[in-house]
C-alpha cells in the first residue's frame, strides 16, 4: 500500500512539473501574432486594415477604422489575448457620408465691413495729420 502511494504522488509531482514547464512567457513577436491572427477570424473585423505592435506586453493598435463600433471590437479583441498587459490605439474613425448627399463647402469668411461714417472718419483723421507740418502738435518751448 505505500508503494502504491509513493508511486501515486510522484506521478502527480510528475504532471504538475511537466505542465508548468510547458507554459512559457509569451514574447511580445508572440503576443503580436496572437493579436493579428484573433483580429483576422473575427467575423466582424474581416478585411480590417491595421498595424499591430507589441512593446513589454502592452499592444499598440493603429491605422483607420469605418465607425466606433469596429475601434471598440478591435481593442476588446487584442485585450482578450493571453499575455497583453494593455491595449493603446491610435485608431482614427473615418467619417462616413451619405452617398446622396454632396460634401459641404466652406462659407467664404468675409471680413465685416466697418460702417462708411467710420471709414470716412479714419480717412479724414489720416490726411490731417499728413497736412500737419512736423513738430506743429508740440507744446511750446519755455
Amino acid at each position: 500500500m505505500n508503494l502504491l502511494k509513493k508511486t501515486t504522488a510522484f506521478v502527480v509531482v510528475t504532471l504538475v512539473l511537466g505542465t508548468a514547464g510547458c507554459t512559457k512567457p509569451a514574447t511580445d513577436a508572440a503576443i503580436t501574432g496572437q493579436v493579428k491572427t484573433a483580429i483576422s477570424k473575427e467575423p466582424g473585423l474581416k478585411g480590417t486594415k491595421v498595424s499591430v505592435s507589441t512593446n513589454e506586453k502592452v499592444v499598440h493598435l493603429g491605422g483607420t477604422v469605418n465607425s466606433r463600433a469596429e475601434r471598440a471590437m478591435l481593442i476588446a479583441v487584442a485585450r482578450k489575448v493571453e499575455g497583453v498587459k494593455s491595449v493603446k490605439t491610435d485608431l482614427v474613425v473615418t467619417p462616413q457620408q451619405n452617398p446622396g448627399t454632396k460634401p459641404q463647402q466652406k462659407a467664404a469668411i468675409k471680413p465685416q465691413q466697418k460702417p462708411a461714417v467710420e471709414a470716412r472718419a479714419k480717412r479724414e483723421q489720416r490726411a490731417q495729420l499728413r497736412s500737419t507740418p512736423p513738430g506743429a502738435g508740440a507744446p511750446p518751448e519755455r
